[in-house]
Order: structure tokens, then sequence, then C-alpha cells
């Protein structure tokens, strides 16, 4: 597969190159003066007018460029990495560069966008095809921070792709060894009966699997770093697959239920791009790994169960599970009292249902911090949208026989009922982020194959970097 490093090339060679010129349709306008007949009525016969995400690949040179690419009525090159893939799409195998692409910042959107569009999950194929187009771009500390980025959500793309037969939760363990051992960074890992006194709700959910439940503890701190630089605990759902329990989900629900982990996914593909450029914090990362399994002794509607935090949970639902392994590891980076939570989670169907695939909920328990991230988001083309912790539907979890439920019977908003659950468990720390995210493309689209995503952490990482670069 295809890596940042063997697509961006930033080294001087002499090998032959095609380069792409960016032309508005008022300039396409103006230069259809200057093309000989045989370019003018090419052009016409692919009815080329330099219209938004048109391509041209030249049967000749025109002022030194061999592709034209339109870009409509606007002045300003394409800001979106997707159209940035689009193009990259078009064009068949070999070496390019840009003509007239000169800000350094929209050079490291269109590697980002170059390398996505060459993402092709074929770990298990026995022959692999893909098309490779490199793209030159001159060095900058920008195109460094973008391979730092891509390189994170190839990594998270990865993660939730992988079967879990290959990727269950001490496959899950193992890949989180294997991120801190790159960078440096601590790891412990809890697993199995070691969780059933500290982290109950944890062992209760997983421990029906033959794979082992684990809680997987990550630490990092930069360089020179003290007891006042700011700690960022993040925390992600590492659900490994999910069968819904004994409140089993039909077939059409469980078909991609190995990307349940995706949560996790993102929270290491998240940590990747934190430690790659060395931000200014005390990251910790926690990870609730396990399977959703059915066997003898899998948790059941009606249990009671106790959680780390000492509240009592009445489970109505087994396939609510995501919160109940979420909770503990809440507690956990709670009793800490970071600066800054972000918990990572495929919590609901509710929140597809609400805004569909593309589009995170966003809670937070700080207006200003989630303002900064739907700001970031819309800046990084990487969206999320903010949804209310409402107080008036807490009592929805209110359960007769325990100190609450794990899922509201009322059937009525499961995405912010889920949050207010995880609230519960949030007491000391003054600045938490829940970010409900599906981290799958249901359908294709250039640079966004079917299958897992790195959804929201780009926007994460430009918050995290205002505060802490």
């Amino acid at each position: 597969m295809a890596q940042f490093k063997d697509l961006i090339l930033s080294t001087p060679s002499k090998a032959k190159r095609r380069t792409i010129r960016l032309i508005t349709t008022e300039e396409f306008n103006s230069a259809k003066k200057a093309f000989d007949e045989p370019l003018h009525d090419w052009l016409k016969n692919i009815d080329f007018t330099a219209d938004i995400s048109q391509v041209a690949n030249l049967p000749t040179t025109f002022e030194g460029a061999d592709i034209l690419w339109g870009i409509g009525d606007t002045t300003e090159p394409p800001a979106s990495p997707w159209d940035y893939s689009k193009l990259a799409a078009s064009l068949p195998k070999g070496r390019y560069d840009f003509q007239n692409l000169d800000a350094a910042h929209l050079q490291a959107v269109a590697a980002f966008g170059w390398v996505m569009a060459h993402y092709n999950y074929d770990t298990h194929k026995s022959e692999s095809e893909q098309t490779l187009r490199t793209l030159h771009l001159p060095d900058s500390p920008a195109l460094l921070r973008m391979e730092a980025i891509a390189d994170g959500c190839l990594l998270a793309r990865d993660l939730v792709n992988a079967p879990t037969n290959h990727m269950g939760p001490s496959e899950l363990a193992g890949e989180a060894k294997a991120l801190a051992k790159t960078h440096g960074a601590k790891v412990k890992v809890i697993k199995g009966a070691q969780l059933e006194k500290n982290f109950p709700a944890i062992h209760a959910v997983g421990r029906a699997a033959d794979d082992a439940p684990c809680l997987i503890d990550m630490n990092w701190a930069p360089g020179g770093a003290t007891k006042s630089t700011p700690k960022l605990t993040l925390v992600g759902k590492g659900v490994c697959f999910d069968t819904g329990g004994l409140n089993i989900k039909q077939t059409s629900g469980m078909r991609n239920m190995k990307k349940d982990m995706g949560g996790a996914a993102n929270t290491l593909g998240l940590a990747h791009m934190i430690m790659a450029l060395g931000l200014d914090v005390r990251l910790r990362v926690l990870i609730p790994a396990v399977e959703n399994s059915i066997s003898s002794n899998a948790y059941r509607p009606g249990d009671i169960i106790a959680t780390r935090k000492g509240l009592s949970v009445e489970i109505t639902n087994t396939d609510a599970e995501g919160r109940v392994v979420l909770c503990d590891a809440l507690t956990l980076a709670d009793e800490d009292k970071p600066d800054l939570i972000i918990d990572f989670a495929t919590l609901t169907g509710a929140a597809r249902v609400a805004l569909g695939p593309d589009l995170p909920a966003l809670y937070a328990n700080d207006d200003d911090t989630s303002r900064t991230l739907m700001e970031a988001g819309t800046a990084a083309h990487d969206p999320l949208w903010h949804m209310p912790l409402w107080e008036g539907y807490d009592t929805m979890l209110d359960s007769t026989v325990a100190d609450m439920l794990n899922a509201a019977d009322s059937g009525f908003a499961g995405s912010i009922t889920a949050a207010l659950y995880l609230k519960r468990f949030v007491t000391e720390t003054k600045n938490w982020v829940h970010l409900d995210i599906f981290a799958w493309n249901p359908k294709s689209r250039p640079g966004r194959p079917i299958g897992g995503e790195a959804m929201s952490i780009r926007a994460v990482f430009a918050m995290l970097e205002q505060r802490y670069g």
C-alpha cells in the first residue's frame, strides 16, 4: 500500500514530469486566442471550458503545461483536499508537478488529497494492482506537518478496515505498542481477570470472548516536559467486534461491526500526529479493547453491573456496550484531572440518523472548545456538528433498581442520552469533548473509498495545535 513518502517527493529529480496548470474560465477564454488550430479543436471536442474540476490532458504542451485543471470562476486555488483527490484519480500513472500552485499551505492540502486518492486496503489480497501517480512538491514545514497528519489518517483507516480475526483486542494492543515504540511512549495493558476489580464494566462486556478484554494505557511527553506541561487524555472505544451481545444484531447490522473500534483507531491516528509533531502536551491514551460476544458468561439484559466510578448500571440493552466500556476508561481519565479529555466512539446509530455518515456529533461541556472545534473542522474540510448535552433528558437514564440505565427505554434522543450517560463519569475535568463518529465511508468518492475512515481527527489536531503547538 502506497504511503505518503512513496507518493509525495520533495527531492530534486531529473525524471520527466508532467506539469499541471490551474486555470480559471476567464484565463482559459483569453488563452484560447493563442491555441493553434489542432489544440483548439481538440479542447472543443472534449468540451473543456475550465469549469470546476475539469481536466484536460493535453496532446501538446501549452505555455509549459501538459495538463489544464479548471477551477471555474474563482481565482483562488481549491482549498479542499478532496478536489485534489479527484484530480489525482483522473490522471494516468506518472510523475507530476504544479505550474502555479505556489502557496505552501495549499501544496500541503494538495499532498494530503493526492495521498488519500491512492488509498486502497489490499493487505489480504494475493495480488495488488495500483496506479501510482507521484507528485513533486518543494520541501516546507507545511508539507512535513501534512505528512504526519496523512500518516495518522492512513493508520486509522487501516485499523478500521482490518478484519477482527486480524484485529481483536490483543492485536489492537499490539498496534498501540508498536506506535508507542516508534515515538518513545510507554504502554501498560491490563487484561482479562486483572480488570475485574478496578474496571468491572470493561470486564463485564468483554468476558464472553476468547480474546480477553483489556485496557490499553499509553503515556508520552515531549522532551523538556514539566509538571506544568498541559495534560491531554484521549479515550477511544475499542469494540473490535460487536455482535450486539444477547440483544443480537441482524445480519445487515453486524456486517461491518469490525469497524466498532473506529474510535480507538482514530485515537491512535491522532496520537501519531501529536507525537510525530511534538505538541507541547503530556499525552495519555486510554483504549478499552473488547469483543462483545455471546457465550454462557455473556452479560445479560437486566444485569446490574459495577463501574470504576462506583455507580451501578442496569443493562437494558447489551448492544449499547460502547458506553459501558468507555465509562470505566473515562473515570480513570477523569481521576487524573487533565486539562482536556477527548473521547472518540462509534457510539450510536441515532447520531447517524440525525447527521448522516459524514458528520460526527460533537458534545462538549465547554462552549469555547466546541466553537473552536467547529471552526477548525470547517477550515480543514473535516466537519463536526455541535449537539446539546440537554439536561432535560438526563432522567431518561433513571433506573428503579440501580443508579442508572445503560440505555434509555424511550427510544428518543439516543445520541444525546448516550452522551449524558458518559458525562456522569466526567466530574472533575472541566474540559471534556465527546465525538460520536461513524468512522466509515458507505459510498466511494475520490480520496474516500468505501471502508474505514479517519473522521474528525484532522479537525481535533488543528484545534490542539492552536492550544499546544
